[in-house]
């Protein structure tokens, strides 16, 4: 898919042997850092909405989004995920990814796995900028798990699945391989917590005090843990989706803390 807009480019990319969907919105400042969109597990470019060109606009960066193999209109999951799947997108597909397009020292903003996926290649690299953080999850919580089993439910027996289809080639092997893992009795162990004291990059987490799928224990642990500084913002009537329940205010956050981070360099850790 192609779109004319000056200054968008949309192209398929080949990560670690996966053709993936990118869409890059070009920097209207110089010499601004490049902020990248990790997604949620059901997530995708088109997903963002206009999100993303939002925030690009709000800060002047240019804005990095692709979709995760077996997300959007990325090459089709052709295998189960593993517990591992956040790491490995971490530590093996987002180092490729960036650096095919030669982005450096970038500030990532995650949006629940997406998040987790940030923190852990943030946890690996000592070359990020900044962290902002949407529905954050550093640990599997029973309420999670309810609200996964939920969506297995909802999929099953509503639209979801055409819902689904408006961001993703095959929304039902899409969703399958999200739910199938973390409804995994193996995944009840799932926790990145380990990552946290390497970091030392400033963090920007943002929680919805309603959200379905964490409390505010996984932005407490990011606070408490992590080896850089972290402000946390509470959002009320807020559920799962920053960006989409509270967009102004998530808006906001996001680019007052870009615009303190776009003169300092990349947090280091040690330092």
């Amino acid at each position: 898919m192609t779109r004319s807009v000056p200054g968008v480019h949309n192209f398929k990319l080949n990560v670690q042997g996966h053709n993936l969907e990118v869409m890059r919105i070009a920097a209207r400042g110089t010499e601004r850092p490049e902020i990248v969109f990790l997604h949620e597990g059901l997530g995708s470019v088109s997903h963002w909405k206009d999100f993303p060109a939002r925030v690009a606009a709000a800060t002047q960066c240019g804005v990095t989004i692709y979709s995760r193999y077996g997300s959007g209109q990325s090459d089709l999951l052709a295998e189960a995920r593993g517990v591992r799947y956040m790491h490995e997108e971490a530590l093996h597909s987002l180092p490729d990814l960036l650096g095919q397009l030669q982005i450096e020292n970038p500030i990532l903003v995650g949006h629940s796995d997406g998040a987790s996926i940030a923190l852990i290649y943030t946890g690996a690299h000592d070359h990020v900028r900044g962290l902002a953080l949407l529905a954050p999850h550093v640990f599997v919580e029973d309420l999670s798990i309810s609200s996964i089993a939920e969506a297995k439910v909802k999929f099953e027996t509503t639209n979801l699945p055409e819902k689904l289809g408006r961001h993703h080639r095959d929304a039902a092997r899409t969703f399958w391989g999200w739910n199938n893992i973390w409804l995994h009795p193996e995944f009840r162990h799932w926790n990145i917590e380990e990552y946290l004291p390497r970091i030392t990059c400033p963090i920007l987490a943002v929680q919805g005090l309603d959200d379905q799928y964490g409390t505010m224990a996984q932005v407490e642990a990011i606070k408490k843990q992590s080896g850089g500084p972290v402000e946390v913002v509470r959002l009320a009537d807020c559920r799962h989706s920053p960006q989409r329940d509270q967009p102004d205010a998530t808006l906001e956050a996001i680019a007052e803390f870009v615009s303190r981070l776009a003169g300092n360099k990349a947090g280091r850790r040690g330092v």
